[in-house]
């Protein structure tokens, strides 16, 4: 896998969280948070942030349900997802994020910077899970 750079968001009705992060070290680090009004996301601050990082693709969480199934947050998510792309032409790749709030809570303990460390650990799963991944093919195709 070449390295690439993602950024990825944690989308909400009130607050979207950023998290930047790249493949070669599998590392993410919080960004900001960005304001939703009027179901409207501050997309200058979107735009600032893609051009300041010059991201290869945007991840966006994918909340669930804990069975896996839809809740009425999925369609926004996507809807934003599809709006991304539509706006700054980047792949946007969707992965599921369940109970991502409650572990950044946990982690610190407080909602100071929620949105921002979820998106964070949303990122970190999609790296886990794909650089996991592409090592599993390399292994399988030296073994062929």
């Amino acid at each position: 896998m070449k390295n690439q750079t993602l950024l990825c968001f944690d989308y909400g009705e009130k607050r979207i969280g950023s998290a930047i992060g790249q493949t070669v070290t599998a590392t993410a680090t919080a960004l900001q948070i960005i304001k939703v009004v009027n179901r409207k996301p501050n997309w200058e601050k979107i735009e600032y942030l893609i051009e300041e990082w010059r991201p290869d693709k945007l991840i966006v969480g994918h909340p669930l349900t804990l069975e896996g199934g839809r809740q009425k947050m999925t369609d926004a998510a996507e809807k934003f997802g599809r709006q991304l792309n539509g706006r700054f032409k980047l792949p946007v790749e969707f992965i599921e994020e369940q109970l991502s709030s409650y572990e950044a809570r946990r982690e610190l303990k407080s909602t100071y910077d929620l949105d921002s460390v979820a998106a964070r650990l949303i990122l970190e799963t999609w790296l886990r899970d794909n650089i996991l991944e592409n090592h599993r093919q390399n292994d399988i195709n030296r073994e062929d």
